[in-house]
This record gives C-alpha cells, sequence and structure tokens, in this order.
C-alpha cells in the first residue's frame, strides 16, 4: 500500500487549528510566585547580567544561549517553490525547528529576513550573533548562498553551516563511503558522474574530494550542459571540477562510470544509462519525489547496483535529519567556534561505521525487518535510530575540540553519552516507530461507529497515511453526507450498513457461528442471529472470521457495551482468565503504562498478578524492556493492611511466573519514580537504577484517577484504552476521544493485527461481499 499525497486540507488545519504554527516559548525556571518573578526580571535578573558583564562566556551559563540555534531563510528558494519571500518560507523554518527538538533538544528560533542583497544579510545575521548559540542557513539561493556562508563563517565565532549545502553532502558522503566498500572500490580511482552543480551538488563533490576522491575524476552537469573549462559562468568552485571537452553528454558520461549522484530533476537516467556503467555500479538518485531513476528501474537493469535515493520508502534513504540535529548538537556542546572540515569528516565516518554495527530491536520493528545487517540495501542508517545522537554527536564535538575550534572540553565520553540519551525521551520516537511499522504491512480496521466525523477524520488520515484499510460501519447515507459535508474522501473504504437487507446473509452465516459459541451461555438462536444488526457484534464477527484485522468503537457507546461484544464474539486468548484495560502515556520521561485502568474494578492477588503479566508482555510488544512498579500507598511493608498486603503479595505471584521480569512492589508511586529516593532508603529493590515504565495499580479507581490526573494536569499525551487478553484486536474508545487519540489507537490495533492476525498486504484487500463508496 502506497502512502498517499498530503491532503491540502489536512496540511493547513494541521498548521492553523488551535494555536497557528509549530513552536512555542516554553518558560524552563519556575514563574508563579512574586518572588518567581522577581528573580526572572527586575531586581532579581541584574545578577546575571552584571556576571556577563564581567565575562562574557558567563552568557552559556545564565542564559539559553548553549542550546539555542537560529533557523534563518530569506525565502529565496525555498522547497521546489522557488522564491517565495520571507513570510512564505515561514512554515519550513517552524518545521526545521521542530526536528532540532525531537532529534537533539535544541531549542530554535525561526528568524525570515526580508534581505535578497548578499552583504546586508550577511550584516543583519552578523548582529544577531550574541543571541544564538549557532546559526542554521536554510533555502537561499545559489549563489548567493555560498558568499552568505563563508562570510558569516569568517566573521562570525559560533558555528554556522548551509544545511542545503551540506547536509546532503555529509549523509551521502556516509553511503558513498560504505557503498564503496561493498563493491571493493577506492574512492580515488572511481570515476563520478553529477547531475547537477547547485549548492548541494557542488558541497558533494568538496566532500567527496576531501575524503580523497580526484577532481579530474568528476564529469558535472547543470541545466546548461556539461561544466567544461570554456564555460564562462563558472566560479572559482565550480572551475576547479570543469572538464576539458565540451561535447560531453549525461548518455555519454554514465559509459563506464562508477558512481552517479544526481541532485538535478526526476527522470533523466534511462536503464540504459545505467546498463552502461562499469560492473558494480553506485547509483544515488536524489531527486525529491521523482528521482532521476527510479529504484524498480535502477536495480531491475543491474543486479550489481548500489542504489539509494532521497525517499523514505525504498532502502538507503539520504536524509538531512541524519546529520544537521547532531552535528549541531555536538558543535552546541563544546561551544564550537565553527562547523569546520573537520566536524563534517568525523560526522560522515561515524555515520558510515554506525550502519556497520547490529541494528537495535527497535528499529527493525519499526521498519518490519527481522534483522537488517550492513549490506546493498543497508548501507545507511535509519532515521529512527536511536543511536545516532550518541553516536553523531561526540564524534563531531571530538572534532571540534582535536582541529582546536572548541570553547569548552569534555572529558568524561561515558557520561556525555548518558546526558545525550537522557535529553530525547522515547515517546516521539515510540509513535513514530508505531506509526512506521503499520505502514509497511497495514491491516483492515472497522469503526463500528463511522456516522462520526471524528471517525471519519480519522479513516481518511489511516487510507491517506497508508497505514491501514478502514471498512466502515452505519448508514450509507448519513456517513456520505457527513464526509461531504466536511471534504472527507471516502474513496476506496467499504461502508457496510449491517441492519440493510443486503447483508442478510452474512448476517446469518455471523448468528449461526454466534450462536454456536453462545448456545448455552445465555443467547437462543433467534437472539444470536438478531444481535447481528448490531454495529459492534457484527464489527467484532467480522474481525473473529478473518474478514477484518481490527475493530474500534466505543465513542458514543458506553465501555461495557462495547465490550461485551468483543468478550463474547472473539474471546480471550488461551491461558488468559480476564481482559484488562491499559493506557500509554507519553510524558516528559519518556512513556509510562498505566494499568488496570479500564476493566477490573477490584482484583484479587492472583488477578493483580494476572493483569501485571499481560501488561508486561504488551510493552515488550513495543518492543521495550518492562520495568514494573506494583503501587500501593504502603512502601515494602510499611503497612500491614489488607490492601497493602495483597500487592505484596500479587508480586510473588509474578516472580514464581516470570522470574526474569523486572517488577517490585508494593511501593508508592513517588518512590517508584525517583531513583534518588528508592536507591537511599530500599537499596533491596529490582528497581535500583531502573527508569520504570509500568505502574500497575491496586484497583480500577486508583488507576482510573491516577491517569485522568496524569492527562489533564499532568500535560501527558494519552493513547488508549488498550484493551489486553483478547485474542484478536478489539479497542474501546473513551468518550469524547480526539483525533488524536483515535488515530493513535488505531496505530496500536494495527501493529497489534500485525502480531495476532497472520494476514499479508495483499489479503487485507479481499473481501469480496463489501460494498465500496460510489461517487
Amino acid at each position: 500500500m502506497q502512502k498517499k499525497q498530503l491532503r491540502k486540507e489536512q496540511a493547513l488545519e494541521y498548521h492553523s487549528k488551535g494555536r497557528p504554527g509549530k513552536i512555542e516559548v516554553v518558560p524552563t525556571k519556575e514563574a508563579k510566585t512574586q518572588r518567581d518573578l522577581s528573580l526572572a526580571y527586575s531586581p532579581g535578573v541584574a545578577e546575571p547580567c552584571k556576571e556577563i558583564n564581567k565575562n562574557v562566556e558567563e552568557v552559556y551559563k545564565y542564559t539559553a544561549k548553549g542550546n539555542l540555534v537560529a533557523v534563518i531563510s530569506n525565502g529565496t528558494a525555498v522547497l521546489g517553490l522557488g522564491d517565495i519571500g520571507p513570510e512564505a518560507s515561514k512554515p519550513v523554518m517552524e518545521g526545521k525547528g521542530v526536528l532540532f527538538k525531537i532529534f537533539a533538544d535544541i531549542d530554535v528560533f525561526d528568524i525570515e529576513i526580508n534581505e535578497k542583497d548578499p552583504e546586508k544579510f550577511v550584516q543583519i545575521v552578523k548582529a544577531l550573533e550574541p543571541t544564538f548559540g549557532g546559526i542554521n542557513l536554510e533555502d537561499i539561493k545559489a549563489p548567493e548562498c555560498f558568499y552568505i556562508e563563508r562570510e558569516l563563517r569568517d566573521q562570525l565565532k559560533i558555528p554556522v553551516m548551509h544545511d542545503d549545502q551540506h547536509g546532503t553532502a555529509i549523509i551521502s558522503s556516509a553511503a558513498l563511503l560504505n557503498a564503496l566498500e561493498l563493491q571493493k572500490k577506492k574512492i580515488d580511482k572511481v570515476r563520478f558522474v553529477i547531475n547537477g552543480a547547485g549548492a548541494a551538488a557542488m558541497a558533494c563533490v568538496k566532500l567527496y574530494a576531501a575524503l580523497g576522491a580526484k577532481p579530474e575524476n568528476f564529469i558535472l552537469f547543470d541545466k546548461d550542459g556539461v561544466l567544461h573549462e570554456g564555460r564562462t559562468d563558472l566560479d572559482e568552485e565550480k572551475k576547479r571540477f570543469a572538464v576539458k571537452k565540451n561535447d560531453w553528454t549525461l548518455a555519454t558520461a554514465l559509459k563506464d562510470a562508477d558512481v552517479f549522484v544526481g541532485l538535478s530533476v526526476g527522470n533523466v537516467v534511462t536503464q540504459d544509462m545505467v546498463r552502461s556503467m562499469a560492473r558494480k555500479p553506485i547509483v544515488f538518485a536524489m531527486a525529491n519525489p521523482d528521482p532521476e531513476i527510479s529504484y524498480e528501474q535502477a536495480t531491475a537493469a543491474r543486479e550489481d547496483i548500489i542504489m539509494a535515493t532521497g525517499r523514505s520508502d525504498y532502502p538507503n534513504q539520504v536524509n538531512n535529519v541524519l546529520g544537521f540535529p547532531f552535528i549541531f548538537r555536538g558543535a552546541l556542546d563544546v561551544r564550537a567556534r565553527q562547523i569546520n572540515e573537520a566536524m563534517k569528516l568525523a560526522a560522515v565516518k561515524s555515520l558510515a561505521e554506525l550502519a556497520k554495527t547490529p541494528v537495535p530491536d527497535i528499529v527493525n520493528m519499526a521498519y518490519n525487518e527481522k534483522n537488517m545487517v550492513f549490506g546493498p540495501t543497508y548501507i545507511i542508517p535509519k532515521p529512527l535510530d536511536p543511536r545516532l545522537i550518541s553516536t553523531i554527536s561526540p564524534a563531531v564535538a571530538k572534532a571540534a575540540m582535536e582541529s582546536g575550534v572548541a570553547g569548552r572540553q569534555i572529558d568524561n565520553w561515558e557520561a556525555y553519552s548518558i546526558e545525550l540519551n537522557r535529553r530525547l525521551g522515547l515517546d516521539n520516537q515510540l509513535m513514530r516507530v508505531l506509526s512506521t511499522k503499520a505502514r509497511l504491512n497495514p491491516k483492515r480496521v472497522v469503526f463500528a461507529e463511522a456516522d462520526n466525523l471524528k471517525i471519519l477524520k480519522v479513516a481518511q488520515l489511516l487510507y491517506d497515511e497508508g497505514v491501514a484499510y478502514p471498512m466502515l460501519l452505519g448508514d450509507e447515507r448519513k456517513i456520505r453526507h457527513i464526509a461531504a459535508a466536511n471534504q472527507i474522501d471516502l474513496d476506496g473504504m467499504p461502508v457496510i450498513n449491517p441492519y440493510n437487507d443486503e447483508y442478510e446473509e452474512q448476517r446469518k452465516k455471523f448468528g449461526e457461528l454466534f450462536f454456536q459459541k453462545r448456545q448455552r451461555r445465555g443467547f437462543n438462536k433467534y437472539e444470536a442471529h438478531k444481535i447481528m444488526r448490531d454495529r459492534n457484534y457484527f464489527g467484532c464477527m467480522m474481525v473473529e472470521t478473518g474478514l477484518a484485522d481490527a475493530m474500534i468503537s466505543g465513542l458514543t457507546k458506553n465501555y461495557p457495551d462495547t465490550i461485551r461484544p468483543a468478550l463474547q464474539a472473539i474471546g480471550t486468548e488461551d491461558g488468559v482468565k480476564k481482559i484488562a484495560g491499559m493506557y500509554l502515556l507519553l510524558t516528559k520521561r519518556g512513556p509510562l503504562f498505566l494499568a488496570d485502568t479500564t476493566v477490573n474494578f477490584n482484583p484479587t492477588a492472583e488477578e493483580l498478578a494476572d493483569i501485571t503479566l499481560l501488561v508486561a508482555r504488551e510493552v515488550q510488544h513495543f518492543n521495550l524492556t518492562p520495568r514494573v512498579a506494583m503501587l500501593s500507598y504502603s512502601n515494602f511493608g510499611t503497612s500491614n493492611s489488607p490492601e497493602a498486603r495483597l500487592v505484596a503479595e500479587a508480586r510473588e505471584i509474578v516472580k514464581q511466573r516470570e522470574p526474569g521480569l523486572v517488577v517490585d512492589g508494593e511501593m508508592q508511586a513517588s518512590v517508584a519514580l525517583n531513583n534518588e529516593l528508592i536507591r537511599e532508603n530500599y537499596p533491596f529493590s529490582e528497581l535500583v537504577d531502573q527508569e520504570v515504565n509500568t505502574l500497575v495499580f491496586p484497583n480500577l479507581a486508583a488507576g482510573n484517577i491516577a491517569y485522568n490526573l496524569l492527562k489533564e494536569v499532568g500535560g501527558a499525551d494519552a493513547i488508549g484504552p488498550i484493551l489486553l487478553g483478547l485474542k484478536k484486536p478489539v479497542h474501546v474508545l473513551q468518550l469524547g476521544s480526539t483525533v488524536r487519540n483515535i488515530y493513535n489507537v488505531a496505530l496500536v490495533a494495527i501493529v497489534d493485527a500485525q502480531i495476532k492476525c497472520k494476514t499479508s498486504d495483499e489479503e487485507s484487500r479481499k473481501a469480496p461481499w463489501w460494498k465500496r463508496v460510489k461517487h
């Protein structure tokens, strides 16, 4: 299933809903009382001002400068839109700031400058130097971008980088080193053909040369043809790579060439051109969205090829996000005065080496691979690899220190690596992993309440993102009316009304199967057939019989009314006596799994142990190691009450069944979530120096109240409830769930279905009896 193009309406709504834009300023200090305000501003603020006045380096101690980057543009070369002006470039600059934050915890102010004169632009940016720890130049057209970056690097004492140039150069260089190694070729011997001679292309050839490539082994093309010595429009950098002959074409240049690098326009390279290349060729077709030659065409033309593109849906994506966040992170952390060649080369080599190391399970899970290993389809790490920050940033920082441009030294590299990893909570990464995994094997998801605007919005998002095949239950006329009124496209999604006569035969089949399950458990034959008109029962039977892979309901019904059909039609997994409800909360400290929050009122010790094992297994499905705290108002026997003893007994049962599970209790939440407190007072605990990620509550009241408090007051993003213990995936929404929460629950359901329902992507599309919406 191919991901569709993002819809205009979705993109506009994303940027405009709630607070417009994508970034905000959040205070890092308390500012609630009069005393706080007196410290934050006058008169207390005068003290750090005086310290900085004595020693300007103290600005890094008392202000945010050391973690603050400016993303600066004049809007003259924005994406593929060209010169659209500074205001129109602002959404892109905000987006770049978001990437800096989520990948490297770097704060950003985006600055759009209304100035095209390069000299004046330089003076404006130079005047901003006291505010920032680094400058990221973005979307500035060539050739002005070369002059601007060069002047700012010479005049400023903070790191400056034009990512459009150097980002692609650094990432493609790492990929090139590994591709050459696999193809058993030497960089100083191979012949290069470069299609494109803009900012990114020139940065690439210069960095390849720094790695050992010979300038005389390059043939470059731009929109006017080959770069040859007779041309009068070439600057000094381009003259260095100009050839003598002026009759080269792309086809003749590619004959017997070893490496093709495309940074131009799509579909300019043919299969015959690829066939004419030297033995074991390397093709980096990086034009977006359409590469110079498609992955399918290139690999069909040559079995011995190594291919990379700029696209995420093929192996070996050259993506700038693999570089700039971590390069600036390392530069900021040693207060580098510039990002020099040594630092770029360090980033290249560390990125290349990372691809040769064993890939973490969470990355394999994200890309639906059993075990990615260094080879022709894996020459460069994936953007979701959590090791990027602790690999590239230290390498860049070391290079800055060794090349003499660092303002401070790092002595303890192990501690620095730990600090880097702590900067990034796993929450954002976890959802990106789930989304990527869902997209690789989409499943059929039944929505039992499709006559609801929120559900239809989610269905369109899931379908457009290529993560699911939504199936909509309800009155077709009503559903289509809601969709049309809100510009929601339902093309390709089946709409099924179980109440209609056209589904009578299907109701009979479902009713007969259901009766066989429930005939001695409260249902007669007439009732079993009649209840199939209910969308929740019909949807559950679709899942049970394999006509769908997962169901989501509960947005407009009481929780028990939605769970009951799932239990009766699908039932629990083997060995599971009772189901349980879990919430995943995305917090600043990382993901927290809470159970039971929705099903079991007052579990016994045996039942609490069952719940603990269910939630621990589910946490493992997220490719995380469960570290479980079983909560109470007592700490390890401080209370001898029946409630406290029940939790302690449940923990003993868990350890008997799963001795290797990291779990402890009974304990208070304040102890479970405070490493220092537990280390000092309860050094015997299994949770000493462990980051607890799973909280098991003694009863439903405690769990549900805690979840709601964390969500409403603590600001945690909640995903759920997630039902545990059912044989097949059915998830029940809470009343009032948002579009975002429904979408996230759907992602969980899809990944759950990938584990429980062994259907292929092709099989997921087969359901000959359903009725498709006609437009």
